[in-house]
């Protein structure tokens, strides 16, 4: 979603406009024909695209899960050999979810939310994908700080994705510094964080 550089297509702008209004008003709290409207079609021409806002909900929130999953590991994969190695793997990974932080905020709200109203094999599976992504961030973490135990390292990466998804209580985008800024001062602080459990004093 946010890696994204061509045109939305009218099924990803539904999406957009479903994430901002169930982010800001609720799921219960927006119709079919409020969606619609945002997009410029009525609301049961939003039929020919989903079947309801059950559907929207899932598509969202388990779309969102495997795009980091399916990110993360390219990230992996481009950087992974180069002459930094692990470090620059670990800071492609914190890039890409600053991304996400930065410009999917009303997605991080709805998983707050609104996870528990997904069906019980789509909310297994966000959480399936969402286990994944964080062992993919583990195991370079520990190549990252050698001395980190698995569990350790596992907590830390929660901490930190709390620390990067901390995004929605920033306060409106256009009261933050700006975006470069704003991304620089998350990655310096995910950074730290890491250095900090993985330092001799932490364990």
């Amino acid at each position: 979603m946010a890696t994204r550089t061509d045109a939305p297509t009218r099924r990803e702008q539904i999406l957009k406009e479903a994430a901002r209004l169930f982010a800001e008003r609720g799921f219960h709290g927006v119709g079919v024909d409020e969606i619609g409207a945002a997009v410029g079609i009525s609301g049961p021409g939003l039929y020919r695209h989903f079947p309801g806002k059950d559907a929207m909900l899932a598509e969202l929130l388990v779309g969102i899960s495997g795009q980091l999953l399916t990110g993360g590991k390219r990230r992996v994969a481009e950087a992974a050999g180069g002459a930094e190695g692990a470090e620059a793997v670990l800071d492609s990974l914190i890039e890409g979810h600053i991304d996400f932080a930065l410009d999917d905020r009303p997605l991080i709200t709805l998983h707050d939310r609104e996870l528990d109203r997904l069906r019980d094999s789509d909310r297994k599976l966000v959480r399936q994908l969402q286990r994944q992504y964080v062992e993919l961030w583990v195991e370079v973490v520990r190549e990252v700080y050698p001395g980190l135990t698995e569990p350790a390292a596992r907590s830390a990466v929660h901490s930190v994705f709390g620390l990067l998804n901390s995004t929605p209580h920033l306060g409106r985008p256009g009261s933050l510094p700006g975006r470069g800024d704003t991304a620089a001062l998350l990655h310096r602080m995910a950074r730290g964080a890491f250095a900090a459990a993985g330092s001799p004093a932490a364990g």
